[in-house]
């Protein structure tokens, strides 16, 4: 039984590569608003909240909207950027908003939520650094925990970034 269990470890490790890099694409939902709605009272605020955050903040750039759905203590997680919600605005409110702001056109794929914890799966199309010239579909995450409908707390998938050259 030992020996079958290594055999197929081994097998797995050598045709995880084939396997890799036949993923399949990350595909999102036609209409990305209808996953931000819940019957439970309570987890549909939250929902809408971040709605608000990925429509108005993040894709429209209505950053001097903030304060309807961040904490001013807006605890950050992300390595690039400091806690509070004055930090957060400035460091994304240097670009023009966006007026009219329509329906999201974000690609998401799940919505997943708890009593004050939302997760957006978001669709993400990148360079393919081992194939110049051609893309690949992946995932980025960005949760949020909330407190009496604004978020308080934020995680996302986000690394340190390289700074300039010296």
């Amino acid at each position: 039984m030992k020996t079958r269990k290594i055999v197929f470890g081994a097998c797995a490790l050598l045709f995880s590569g084939v396997l890799f890099a036949q993923a399949a694409p990350v595909v999102a939902v036609d209409d990305p608003e209808s996953l931000f709605v819940d019957d439970d009272p309570v987890i549909h605020r939250n929902k809408q909240s971040a709605l608000h955050i990925m429509r108005e903040l993040l894709q429209c750039r209505q950053w001097n909207r903030a304060d309807e759905w961040l904490t001013e203590r807006y605890i950050q997680h992300n390595p690039s950027f400091a806690s509070g919600r004055a930090t957060v605005v400035n460091a994304f409110s240097g670009v023009p908003a966006i007026e009219p702001c329509g329906k999201l056109t974000t690609g998401i794929v799940a919505v997943t939520a708890d009593d004050e914890h939302v997760s957006v799966i978001i669709r993400r199309e990148l360079d393919d650094p081992r194939n110049p010239g051609q893309k690949y579909t992946t995932i980025w995450v960005d949760m949020w925990r909330f407190v009496d409908g604004k978020a308080d707390e934020h995680w996302d998938t986000a690394v340190i970034n390289a700074g300039p050259a010296r």
